[in-house]
């Protein structure tokens, strides 16, 4: 079980994009990395394929940021927070935040 998943919620703490807010769009976990949406955004140069239908030209995409570099956004504290792990009393194992221990998946 993962502590950030695709879905989440997720603030960034370093680097350029420190301090925006984005939607995880793509785990990496064979890397440790994350694709967050509106983050770590690059130009790239792309070589046209007329068989493939791709058009030449500069574009625009999101890169993979490690996941090391962004934490969990806490809507009651408005600020990201760290994740543990809690098992529930019918079995279930689910993800909580740390400063206030409620569950993230509910």
């Amino acid at each position: 079980m993962r502590k950030i998943r695709k879905g989440d919620d997720v603030i960034v703490k370093v680097g350029k994009d420190n301090g925006k807010r984005g939607t995880v769009l793509r785990v990496l976990p064979e890397v440790g990395k994350v694709v967050v949406e509106n983050v770590n955004i690059v130009k790239k140069h792309t070589k046209a394929n007329p068989q493939a239908g791709v058009p030449g030209g500069i574009i625009e995409k999101e890169m993979p940021i490690d996941m090391s570099n962004v934490m969990l956004y806490n809507p009651q504290t408005k600020k990201g927070d760290r994740v543990g792990f809690r098992i529930l009393e019918d079995g279930r194992k689910v993800r909580v935040f740390k400063s206030t221990g409620e569950a993230v998946d509910v």
